[in-house]
């Protein structure tokens, strides 16, 4: 993936880069990606600051015919409570589905959207697991399904954008 070669070189020349990608088992369609940029006036940055936590880990898996296709993206940790972090740290975005991804999106783009949706949603990372409820793939994946059943049903909502 050229995407993959390009991030990793623009990472490696920066002193402080927003984010970094890992392959996970040397799979090209498998990625672990550290985001450290979060907007420091937020209160999940400060949050972040609080518990020593230096970077939001996710979880990218790439389906064969991407770009064609949005790849399932999750967080694995911390345990994120609100911010559009579903059950399993499923993300919610539209452009995460098939209906709203589009080939031109480019990762960090992608990333970049999660970072702020995290704050837009008034993220916080959660102090404790309820219930012993920690983030997981399969807990990911069937969340991300029900949400976009949901969605597809009663649509998106695109908040005004005087909001942000």
């Amino acid at each position: 993936m050229k995407e993959y070669q390009e991030i990793t070189k623009i990472s490696r020349s920066m002193e402080k880069p927003p984010f970094v990608v890992e392959l996970v088992d040397d799979n090209l369609y498998e990625w672990n990606v550290k985001l450290y940029q979060i907007d420091p006036e937020s209160d999940f940055y400060h949050d972040m600051q609080e518990a020593d936590i230096g970077h939001v880990l996710l979880n990218m898996v790439f389906p064969e015919n991407f770009p064609f296709s949005p790849p399932f993206m999750r967080v694995i940790s911390p345990h994120v409570e609100k911010g559009f972090v579903m059950e399993g740290g499923a993300i919610c975005m539209e452009l995460l589905t098939p209906r709203g991804w589009a080939s031109a999106y480019t990762i960090e783009a992608v990333v970049m959207q999660f970072a702020a949706s995290l704050v837009k949603g008034q993220g916080r990372i959660a102090r404790k697991c309820k219930n012993g409820k920690e983030f997981s793939r399969k807990s990911a994946e069937a969340s991300f399904r029900s949400l976009v059943k949901t969605h597809d049903k009663y649509g998106w909502v695109t908040p005004p954008l005087a909001d942000g």
